[in-house]
């Protein structure tokens, strides 16, 4: 299956840069472009990408705002997104979590790296770059947004037991292979786990899993670790 990439960037150098970047590839096609905000906003509601690169920096409705529009909009639930910036900060990468991203990486990051970010938020893993600390999402995200997930509370009755626990070790910075060793189950069968978790409680990746399990005090922030 082809994944199709709509790029947003306000510079038209780099988005060419990745459009032969991407295009060169078997499994991707990029479908548009955009320069800012508003304008990622109208061609992702034009083309339902599998995915946007997103810049966060960009004129008018930044990416941030265009991450939210199109996060909470119920016509494009099939599209993630993958912020790419050089503002590679913890605050801007829960700001962007946040928003409905579901990766982030600087764009010093190389060839590979960008499409391997790509396949991976597009299979519905999280995706932070290498400057991003475990401890980022309980030093900023632990704080219950207004209108946040409002179903989100209920529907943790809905889970399993096993599931609740890969989501709680989710949450706290995990990998599935990490998962599975202090479950005692193997990688896949947490993946299971996880991906039931995300359907139940209508997170369309695993990085809106891990805001929802902050948010609704299924896990507690550690605020004095660093």
């Amino acid at each position: 299956m082809t994944i199709r990439v709509l790029l947003a960037d306000d510079q038209a150098l780099l988005r060419e840069t990745f459009r032969i970047l991407i295009d060169s590839r078997p499994d991707m096609e990029v479908v548009a472009e955009a320069a800012d905000g508003d304008e990622a906003v109208t061609q992702a509601r034009r083309h339902h990408p599998d995915i946007v690169v997103m810049d966060i920096r960009m004129p008018g409705a930044d990416g941030l705002d265009a991450t939210a529009a199109i996060s909470n909009d119920p016509d494009l639930a099939g599209t993630h997104i993958l912020i790419l910036t050089t503002f590679d900060t913890e605050e801007h990468v829960a700001r962007a979590l946040h928003a409905g991203a579901g990766g982030f990486l600087g764009k010093d990051v190389g060839a590979e790296g960008l499409l391997h970010g790509i396949r991976t938020v597009v299979a519905g893993e999280a995706l932070l770059s290498p400057q991003a600390t475990r401890n980022l999402i309980t030093r900023f995200l632990a704080a219950p947004e207004p209108g946040t997930h409002p179903a989100a509370r209920t529907s943790l009755a809905t889970l399993t037991t096993r599931e609740r626990e890969a989501m709680t070790l989710a949450a706290e910075g995990l990998t599935n292979s990490e998962i599975a060793g202090q479950l005692h189950l193997s990688p896949l069968t947490v993946r299971t786990h996880i991906h039931h978790a995300m359907a139940k409680l209508h997170a369309r990746d695993r990085a809106q899993l891990v805001v929802i399990a902050y948010q609704t005090g299924l896990v507690q922030p550690h605020p004095h670790r660093r």
